[in-house]
């Protein structure tokens, strides 16, 4: 066999490439060889790694290959064929490899105690650091290792480091399966540090491991049962009662239905009393149940019209002293329908509800006093229609303006209205 003494060893392959063997093993001396950036040759001989060369082009000779030449007895000069395995490895930086679990993973969710199938995708980077060790540990007498082929050793090991990472990082951080979402940064730190080592043993440098997603199948029957539970969780937490008081809820419904069934519960506790024969937890469901049933009932300011809770003795909006209004039924002075507490208008007829400041009896617009506790009404102003909480007075403290009209005559004060004058009779 001859050789060229111009004969070229090289690769120019993909950069998802990371090992490709040189095709030739009868290397003759003063041969070119060329290694491209981010590449590293490797001569092997008896499946042991001898000389490495770095980016640049070269030309084998004694003086190139000095392990070489003493193993071999290559004489100096000369262009003796020698038989030795050039592989190639790329050092590119590669953060495109993607990862995915291929069935779910049963997590048991540490809020809700649910096993919930659990499925996860994301992406990695990689860096061949060690070449020597990457071709006798993971190459092997294979011709060429990609991507493809990496994805597939690394799946069961990388696959089983996710799983369990996974399921502990819920567990011991206390998460929902349905919450991971928000944690994905922290979670994909948390996994390249578990699988760093590992990789590491192959002489390969992992650049960033990430987790794109953590989902869960829509349709999956334990997943149906969670989200469903966190929506009612959800509504009874806008509402302002919990879990038990919930079911005391379904228990007074229940019994209120069948009110002389045996053996019901408030068949059995309600004609003694709820606190005597429900037991402390369900009358402390029931105490929180009555407080958010039975809210404070209102009234409205009869000067600013604001809603205030009946007992109160100063409006807190306009600050003006009020008479304690007890609560009773409220009826519509127009259509006589029943209005609830807190209300502005009847719900009946649409008419403005105006209480009277002392008993909250809905009055007509003109009223001069309460038709139930015969309370005096403040006069209205003429002008804009306010309040005068102050009998006899001369200016409206709304609009301002005068409230009397003086006589010409007597100077005597009359009503704004008057036409005449009410001491000395003069036309106004």
């Amino acid at each position: 066999m001859s050789f060229n003494k111009d004969s070229v060893i090289k690769f120019d392959g993909p950069s998802n490439i990371y090992a490709w063997k040189f095709p030739k093993e009868d290397i003759a001396t003063w041969s070119q060889l060329i290694v491209n950036e981010s590449q590293e040759a490797i001569f092997f001989k008896g499946g042991r790694a001898l000389d490495v060369f770095g980016p640049g082009r070269y030309t084998l000779d004694t003086q190139n290959i000095p392990i070489l030449s003493s193993l071999l007895k290559i004489p100096f000069g000369g262009q003796s064929p020698f038989s030795a395995e050039v592989w190639f490895v790329n050092k590119l930086h590669s953060l495109d490899i993607k990862w995915g679990t291929p069935t779910p993973i049963q997590i048991q969710d540490p809020k809700f105690g649910i096993m919930v199938p659990v499925r996860s995708f994301g992406q990695f980077g990689i860096q061949i650091e060690n070449s020597a060790k990457f071709l006798v540990k993971l190459v092997g007498t294979t011709r060429l290792f990609d991507q493809d082929t990496l994805t597939k050793y690394f799946k069961g090991l990388y696959l089983t480091k996710v799983k369990d990472t996974l399921a502990q990082y819920v567990i011991n951080k206390g998460i929902s399966i349905l919450e991971i979402s928000a944690y994905l940064e922290e979670l994909s730190k948390h996994i390249e540090e578990k699988i760093t080592p590992m990789f590491s043993e192959y002489g390969i440098k992992i650049l960033n491991f990430f987790v794109n997603d953590v989902s869960v199948p829509e349709n999956d029957p334990a997943v149906i049962k969670l989200k469903n539970a966190l929506a009612k969780r959800a509504e009874m937490n806008i509402i302002g009662y919990d879990y038990t008081q919930a079911r005391s809820f379904d228990v007074m419904e229940g019994a209120a239905k069948n009110p002389g069934a045996p053996g019901t519960v408030m068949g059995a506790g309600i004609g003694l009393g709820m606190g005597v024969g429900m037991g402390g937890q369900m009358g402390g469901a029931m105490g929180g149940i009555t407080q958010n049933l039975n809210a404070t009932p209102s009234v409205k300011c009869p000067y600013c019209h604001a809603s205030i809770p009946a007992g109160r003795k100063f409006c807190p909006d306009c600050g003006k002293a009020l008479t304690d209004i007890p609560v009773d039924k409220i009826t519509c002075d127009k259509c006589g329908y029943e209005i609830s507490p807190g209300a502005k208008f009847c719900p009946n007829c649409g008419d403005p509800y105006n209480p009277c400041p002392k008993c909250g009896t809905d009055l007509p617009r003109d009223a001069t006093k309460c038709t139930k506790c015969g309370y005096e009404l403040p006069n209205p102003c003429p002008f804009c229609g306010a309040a005068l909480d102050r009998p006899g007075a001369k200016f409206c403290p709304s609009c301002g303006k005068s409230l009397t009209k003086k006589c010409p005559k007597c100077q005597t004060d009359n009503k704004p209205e008057a036409k005449f004058c009410l001491n000395c009779g003069e036309q106004l």
